[in-house]
């Protein structure tokens, strides 16, 4: 039963004339007439008897008209409420990652999405990307932000961010290291505190330096990243983190942070959800949340580190500037 159809029986049942109900709809009214003979013809009876004074509803008509009410008033209610959710989404949403990302995003994350989605209920689990992962296929997490995910048709994943890992360690460093990128085969000598395996972190250190033929040395392990960053501050030794981990204690000059080359040591940040089930409204308004966050975040400086250039390396070409200019003279 169309419900156009409806519409246009309820409104000439409403005003008892043909001619006031295709004024009120701004239809023709012999449009109006041939829909309700097709609704006439469709049931197999009259809903309306037609005279000179107008229409008068038969006893078919009056129960079409009740359940036709009904019906209309549904529909309506139904696309003002959907409207709304459009508008402002309800719902509960979880979202996994790992407690190295959490450090940075969490806090900036539950702040705007609260501001901007009161009417969604999240909630923010953390724990490694391999139960994440699994969390994420069997439904107790709907979205997770992890490195390196793996590309399987089980997962819609995209990348974030390509995230580059420093060298942290004390600013009265005891090896005295200079400033500027420092060697990876250097880590093979430094006093390492690292996460054990199979923290992620570490299988990832292993695999790039073990493919450069370097085997770092690991004196300390432990599991509890913002632990590692603490021991390094207090001269225990040297860490590997993400520069978003420590960028506070950067800052407050408390920490130093050397970047790694030949190899660089990176790994991409991934924003995954589950191919098999429904994206949700909610869903949707957490993934664009996160993007949005994320990019603000490299902006400001928080997940990247820009290393200055050494001082020597300045008075070397402030130097060769002035020889320019002397035999320009």
């Amino acid at each position: 039963m169309d419900i156009k159809k409806l519409k246009a029986f309820s409104v000439v049942a409403e005003f008892g004339s043909f001619s006031r109900a295709a004024a009120v709809l701004g239809v023709a009214q012999p449009m109006l007439s041939r829909q309700v003979r097709s609704l006439e013809e469709e049931l197999g009876i009259e809903l309306l008897y037609r005279n000179g004074r107008g229409i008068v509803l038969t006893e078919a008509g009056r129960l079409l008209n009740e359940y036709a009410n009904g019906i209309l008033t549904t529909v309506s209610r139904a696309k003002s409420e959907i409207g709304a959710l459009r508008a402002s989404p309800r719902g509960n949403v979880v979202i996994g990652m790992p407690p190295s990302i959490g450090t940075v995003l969490t806090v900036p994350l539950i702040q705007r999405f609260r501001s901007e989605y009161p009417s969604i209920q999240m909630r923010v689990i953390e724990g490694f990307s391999g139960y994440l992962l699994e969390w994420l296929l069997t439904g107790k997490i709907d979205v997770a932000v992890l490195y390196n995910a793996p590309r399987t048709k089980s997962l819609l994943s995209e990348p974030l961010l390509q995230d580059e890992l420093f060298l942290l360690g004390a600013v009265n460093d005891p090896s005295a290291l200079p400033p500027g990128p420092i060697l990876a085969k250097r880590l093979s000598e430094l006093p390492l505190i690292l996460p054990s395996r199979p923290h992620g972190l570490r299988l990832l250190i292993d695999q790039v330096l073990g493919e450069a033929g370097i085997v770092p040395n690991v004196e300390l392990e432990v599991d509890a990243l913002p632990a590692t960053i603490k021991l390094a501050e207090k001269r225990v030794g040297y860490t590997i983190h993400s520069y978003s981990l420590a960028h506070d204690l950067v800052e407050e000059g408390r920490v130093k942070c050397w970047p790694i080359i030949e190899p660089r040591l990176t790994r991409e940040l991934i924003l995954s959800t589950s191919s098999q089930r429904p994206t949700t409204t909610a869903t949707r308004a957490l993934t664009s949340i996160v993007r949005n966050q994320v990019r603000e975040l490299v902006q400001q400086g928080l997940w990247r580190h820009s290393q200055p250039q050494p001082a020597k390396f300045k008075s070397r070409r402030l130097r060769l500037d002035t020889k320019m200019v002397v035999k320009q003279d």
